[in-house]
């Protein structure tokens, strides 16, 4: 099975399958990607023939979040309790059975570190860096992240990147738990495929019955998590802080939040 997308690569060697972002360097995401992932994740679900997937990416990043230096990229104005349509798309992903490796061979920012949390597994190098940087640009955690990152690292580690924003190198993610494997940045894809292979061998049905019972309630909660932090972004995308957030990234300077 091979599928080129516009943006996502999917191929199907054997039993493991590689997903693949194509937007190069960076793998800004919009509705249209996190769409496209899903709908290769789901094409997969239903194929027998593979047992795991891996989520990788080209270019120097996995994924550095949306893209809002570019104005076109900016949030919608929405009603106040509207679901992100991104996040719906995101849910799909969520639902999948089959367990997922995520190869982070940069940084994986945002809603980058959202997707990068899909995967049950992150293989990861010392060059990656991880943020949540939400309330560094002026708005609410969203992709699911405040159900996903407190469910690895703990609570208390997840407020500390919440509220400050700070890059982790991979080293960092690798010691907190957020990775579980930290390879040489060449070794990334082919470790993940590795661990991907090493799931594969095992009995399918009883993996995916492990997975589901290790996960059970995970994508309800998520439901919940991506509505609420909907209605939150929505309210912060029309204050002054954003827009202050998002002027100060394009400038690449430090941002003077008034709390208005």
């Amino acid at each position: 099975m091979s599928n080129d997308g516009t943006d996502v690569g999917i191929d199907l060697d054997g039993t493991v399958a590689v997903v693949e972002m194509r937007r190069p360097p960076h793998n800004y995401f919009d509705v249209a990607l996190i769409a496209e992932l899903a709908s290769g994740f789901e094409a997969l679900e239903a194929d027998p023939r593979c047992r795991a997937i891996v989520l990788c990416a080209q270019g120097t990043s996995f994924c550095a979040g949306a893209n809002f230096a570019n104005r076109d990229a900016t949030p919608p104005q929405r009603s106040a309790r509207a679901i992100n349509p991104l996040y719906g798309e995101a849910l799909r992903l969520f639902s999948c059975s089959k367990p997922v490796v995520a190869a982070v061979q940069g940084p994986a920012v945002g809603g980058g570190l959202g997707l990068a949390l899909v995967a049950d597994f992150r293989v990861t190098c010392a060059e990656a860096r991880f943020s949540a940087n939400f309330n560094r640009l002026g708005f609410h955690p969203g992709f699911g992240l405040s159900v996903t990152l407190p469910r690895l690292v703990g609570v208390q580690q997840a407020a500390l990147l919440f509220y400050t924003g700070r890059r982790i190198d991979g080293a960092q993610a690798h010691r907190i738990g957020l990775a579980d494997e930290l390879v040489a940045q060449d070794q990334v894809r082919a470790r993940a495929l590795e661990l991907a292979r090493e799931i594969a061998v095992s009995a399918p049905i009883a993996v995916q019955s492990t997975r589901a019972t290790l996960r059970a309630g995970l994508v309800e909660q998520i439901r919940s998590a991506v509505a609420h932090e909907s209605m939150e972004q929505n309210a912060h995308f029309k204050t002054a802080d954003f827009r202050e957030g998002v002027a100060a990234m394009a400038a690449r300077r430090e941002p003077q939040f008034k709390g208005e």
